[in-house]
């Protein structure tokens, strides 16, 4: 049985969002047939069996990492999922000319290299405009916060190949509509499930041969 630790923001603690109470981690470890008939058998409970520790934390940041962390110890077969930075890029990043992103690459950095727990999937951060200019919602000059948002995601990947997995929402999130989001930047229901599909893509390839990602 796989226990799987989630840590981050709203992108996995996303079940208040919508009126199943639905969240990524949940569906890796048993699928919602009867709402994602695309995913039957598609799950940890399809592998052995698997359980969720839902440490992320809707509006996490980086500086919530340390916390969340708190009393988690490697037992058994275990894998950590993370996203983080969406809130960072909001509350301050999307304008920063360095520093922050500096102390950001720093505090993320420590906290993958505590984590006792592997292998380690890391989520980078999708679009919530879906590459629309137009839907800028963050009233800082687009140039500006685009820029900010690849610096970000660049900073992301290049600690994920350090530490573990990199699990590119952006590039999915970009196929997708409006109907992915809700409170203008967080998972839907069907958001959630892509956030599934992405980590799960990233996740099979650890379990055994012959287990199929969905498309």
């Amino acid at each position: 049985m796989l226990t799987v630790f989630t840590f981050g923001d709203s992108v996995l603690d996303c079940g208040h969002y919508n009126r199943y109470g639905v969240s990524p981690g949940e569906l890796l470890v048993r699928n919602r047939d009867d709402l994602f008939p695309e995913f039957r058998g598609q799950d940890l409970s399809t592998l052995g069996g698997g359980r969720l520790e839902q440490l992320a934390q809707d509006g996490g940041t980086v500086n919530s990492l340390p916390r969340q962390l708190r009393g988690v110890k490697s037992h058994g077969p275990a894998v950590a999922l993370v996203s983080v930075g969406g809130n960072d890029l909001l509350q301050g990043l999307l304008l920063d000319a360095g520093p922050g992103f500096e102390e950001f690459r720093r505090k993320l950095s420590a906290f993958l290299t505590a984590l006792p727990i592997r292998p380690v999937l890391i989520a980078n951060v999708y679009d919530p405009t879906v590459g629309d200019d137009r839907h800028n919602f963050t009233g800082v000059p687009v140039e500006r916060a685009r820029g900010n948002h690849q610096r970000m995601n660049n900073l992301i990947a290049e600690l994920a190949s350090e530490h573990g997995v990199l699990v590119d929402l952006h590039r999915h999130f970009l196929e997708g509509d409006a109907s992915w989001f809700t409170s203008t930047i967080e998972p839907s229901l069907r958001g959630a499930s892509e956030v599934r599909r992405c980590f799960w893509r990233e996740l099979v390839k650890l379990r055994p041969a012959g287990v199929e990602a969905a498309p």
